[in-house]
């Protein structure tokens, strides 16, 4: 395998087959690639990021949080009326007190305004193993969060002295409930004794009853002496809150760090789901994947194809140069090689749909490269629809016509019956049967005359190269792959989709051919201008023409199409 994760081609069917296996890695590297194509919804995503980032740190940069620390200290009596014992104190219930409206309701009144309007986050934390509330509030301005923040710890206070306050008062009068019938009783055993009568027995009974009362009354005194005596400070400030001097929270460049990290995420999402629900052929990968054959080339992206004084594009602009040359070169010794395409010498270039703009200049140039590795090329222009290579390429003058050992006319009118030496520069010459509009397309496709015209690449070291419209457009093609067994793809993976290819290799292996690979191009690919080819209508300069393949260097060089710089 490639370092592009992509077969190589020479060992035909086997080839195909691996090609549809890949390795993991390979697999998801070739899809973080894919990914990288959406660049906009990726754009798109960091763009988001950066101004939510943006707004969270302009409108809430502005924030202040200052905090106020308190102790609480155990009430002498808790909720349920009786005392409580030393250093009893739960801090889970105080801290959901401190939270309560009634703690709210005083600190408004403290800072004089609505209590549902105080500007201020609260937050009451206890620390660990302590018995401290810290009280955090965050307002827009720094002053505000300081004020906010010491009127809830002091409102919080108040309402804990005012109810520890209440608890003693309330004890206090329940205690004086006890004592008020004691003394009525006492003073009447006192008035009982004063009036007695002498009687030893019954003043015994009321001076015990009367000391009784005494004591009661004794032990009321002293609980209600010791309440009143209680000391009832709910707490004490430990740190009073302060104007903080700089805002609370991250900064501008943190969150608009965040917010470029978040929308980067949110981009590869878009472009992943995107890629998902994507049909199109997004890199070679898709392309092996969906024809099980490799991708024997891509062409470079090539300049625009060159304009004559009407501004209309140059025709003598098929053959192709330098790095464009170099690689159809390429492409043709990668076929020469392969096994299935040495058994019959025989290609059928075609595009998936639409132009065959592309597909024609590779079957020109194709032709070129075989040329020049020695062998005898015969170019058959099967498209009778628009057909154009006749009136785009030059003929080799000097050359014996083909017509002399072509086969008959067709019975509709093509083949025309002669084939026409085409001049390929230093490549050599090529043979082209040129297409002809029918009346009858199928007839004359189906033709004996075209049979014989395929039975060319039978003789030796000869190749036979088929140009073919759009396979999914006509049935052209098919028409072809029982005589033509090997069918190049030519196409443009940005505007192909997966289940054409899949559907193209189905007809071919159907119609009993087989896929040898796909040539990939971009748009302008293949219609790279000759350096100085001179624009059409420009008259040839002067001297000798091309007379064959032993004219002199320097006669050749100057005149004709030129496809390769040796």
């Amino acid at each position: 395998m490639s370092a592009h994760g992509v077969p190589p081609a020479g060992t035909g069917r086997d080839a195909q087959a691996a090609g549809a296996a890949w390795d993991e890695p390979d697999l998801l590297r070739d899809q973080f690639r894919q990914l990288l194509r959406y660049r906009w919804l990726i754009a798109l995503g960091i763009v988001l990021g950066l101004l939510g980032g943006g707004w969270l740190g302009i409108s809430g940069g502005a924030s202040y949080n200052a905090t106020t620390e308190i102790t609480v200290r155990p009430l002498p009596i808790d909720g349920s009326g009786e005392r409580s014992a030393p250093g009893d104190v739960s801090m889970g219930s105080e801290r959901r007190t401190a939270l309560s409206s009634v703690v709210a309701d005083r600190a408004a009144r403290i800072l004089r305004t609505d209590g549902s309007r105080i500007p201020c986050d609260l937050q009451v934390t206890n620390p660990p193993e302590t018995r401290m509330l810290r009280f955090s509030c965050t307002a827009p301005g720094a002053g505000a969060a300081a004020r906010a923040a010491n009127a809830y710890a002091e409102a919080y206070l108040d309402n804990r002295e005012e109810d520890a306050a209440t608890r003693v008062r309330t004890m206090v009068d329940a205690y004086e409930k006890q004592r008020a019938p004691l003394l009525k009783e006492r003073d009447r055993l006192a008035a009982q004794i004063a009036s007695s009568s002498g009687d030893d027995r019954a003043l015994d009974g009321t001076v015990a009853a009367h000391s009784s009362a005494v004591s009661r009354i004794a032990e009321l005194n002293g609980s209600i002496s010791d309440l009143r005596a209680e000391d009832t400070t709910p707490g004490r400030v430990v740190t009073k809150a302060t104007p903080p001097a700089a805002p609370s929270g991250p900064g501008l460049p943190l969150l608009l760090g965040l917010g470029a990290a978040v929308g980067i995420g949110l981009g590869l999402l878009a472009a992943w789901v995107r890629l998902v629900f994507d049909p199109a052929v997004r890199s070679p990968g898709d392309v092996v994947r969906a024809l099980h054959a490799p991708v024997l080339g891509t062409l470079p992206h090539g300049r625009r194809a060159r304009r004559d004084g009407n501004g209309r594009a140059d025709r003598r602009s098929l053959l192709a140069v330098g790095r464009l040359a170099e690689e159809y070169r390429s492409v043709a010794f990668r076929l020469a090689y392969d096994e299935t395409f040495a058994r019959r010498r025989r290609i059928l270039l075609v595009p998936p749909r639409g132009s065959i703009a592309t597909a024609l200049a590779a079957s020109v140039n194709l032709a070129a490269s075989f040329a020049e590795m020695g062998k005898e090329v015969l170019l058959l222009e099967a498209d009778l629809r628009t057909p154009s290579l006749t009136e785009r390429l030059q003929q080799a003058d000097g050359v014996q016509p083909g017509w002399a050992r072509a086969p008959g006319h067709g019975t509709i009118g093509w083949p025309a019956g002669y084939r026409i030496p085409i001049d390929a520069g230093e490549s050599g010459v090529f043979d082209l049967v040129p297409g002809h509009r029918v009346s009858k397309v199928p007839r004359a496709l189906t033709s004996s005359a075209v049979t014989q015209l395929i039975a060319h690449a039978d003789d030796r070291d000869a190749v036979l190269i088929v140009l073919a419209p759009a396979v999914l457009g006509y049935a052209d093609a098919i028409a072809l792959i029982d005589r033509v067994d090997c069918v190049l793809i030519v196409c443009d993976p940005r505007e192909v989709r997966r289940d054409d290819l899949a559907r193209i290799r189905e007809l071919v292996t159907g119609a009993g051919g087989c896929v040898l690979g796909a040539l990939l191009h971009s748009e302008g690919a293949g219609s790279e201008p000759r350096r100085g080819a001179r624009p059409a209508g420009t008259p040839p300069p002067r001297g000798p023409r091309y007379a064959g393949p032993h004219t002199p260097e320097y006669v050749r060089e100057g005149v004709g199409l030129r496809v390769m710089d040796r």
